[in-house]
């Protein structure tokens, strides 16, 4: 069992070991590959279809089992490499040391929001984006949007969600109520804000993070990971609440055929959500 860390407790080694790993997937085609699933499955709710990697119960165990074939990616290079998480409630300036030189790199500049610092900036000749054809070859960012500002969810933001005792409600999309998943998430409203928890994180970030190939900026899997350990916080509070929907749904049901229940085999792989409740004996979170 391996340890995924508060990136901002890493060592100057453990950033220059996780770089090396992600820009040698990046080199070899692996990481593209990652990037390209992650579109494949990111399908809207107003779309037909089966939705699997958001706004849809499945969007904690999907993304657990994405990470962790990330990782173990990155661990068949070098072992002693784990993705670390981001907390964005306390660490939320761009001024941190995770968008650092040796680490994530900073903010874009100009109009075109191109990042041109850090190890993934696009001169330096190891990050091209090659998926999603509508964005630019060079990765952008738009910390904190200064034209129309955004702030990161808060601790408070982060306790409205994990206070909801009820997994998933119907319809099991982005309109559902009264769902933990979709308030962290964040298609649920917290007052009039837009965007909640994750999403918010999404736009906060700005650039290649705000579509379905946000995974071309690496930052994406250190946000995913908080969302992973927060999954852990919010099963520590309540115990009795498990997956839902538990149970095939109605005949009737629009959503019958486009959202998985806990024993349905998640696409691209088969493992259903039942399998993915507890990441025990795998990895650990320092907290």
């Amino acid at each position: 069992m391996y340890t995924r860390q508060n990136q901002k407790n890493l060592t100057s080694a453990q950033r220059k070991r996780f770089v090396a790993a992600v820009l040698e997937l990046k080199r070899n085609g692996t990481y593209d590959e990652f990037v390209r699933t992650h579109d494949r499955y990111f399908v809207p709710d107003d779309e037909d279809g089966l939705r699997v990697g958001h706004m849809s119960p499945s969007f904690f165990p999907w993304h657990r089992r994405y990470l962790l074939d990330f990782e173990r990616a990155l661990r068949d290079l070098d072992p002693t490499v784990s993705v670390p998480y981001w907390d964005w409630t306390t660490d939320r300036s761009p001024a941190s040391s995770l968008w650092g030189e040796d680490f994530m790199g900073g903010t874009g500049r100009g109009p075109d929001r191109k990042v041109d610092t850090g190890p993934f900036a696009h001169d330096r000749g190891n990050w091209e984006i090659t998926v999603g054809v509508t964005e630019a070859r060079y990765l952008t960012r738009n910390l904190g949007r200064p034209h129309k500002p955004i702030t990161l969810p808060t601790a408070e933001e982060l306790k409205w969600a994990i206070d909801e005792p009820a997994y998933d409600v119907s319809p099991w999309d982005s309109r559902a109520s009264g769902s933990f998943r979709n308030k962290l998430e964040g298609w649920a409203r917290n007052g009039a804000e837009r965007w909640s928890n994750h999403n918010k994180v999404h736009q906060w970030i700005g650039g290649h993070m705000t579509g379905g190939t946000a995974p071309n900026d690496p930052v994406f899997w250190l946000h995913h990971a908080f969302v992973d350990l927060i999954w852990d916080r919010w099963q520590a509070r309540h115990p009795g609440s498990g997956y839902l929907p538990a149970a095939p749904l109605d005949r009737w049901d629009r959503q019958r055929g486009r959202v998985l229940t806990r024993d349905d085999p998640m696409p691209p792989w088969n493992v259903t959500p039942a399998q993915l409740m507890s990441h025990k004996g795998i990895y650990r979170y320092e907290v």
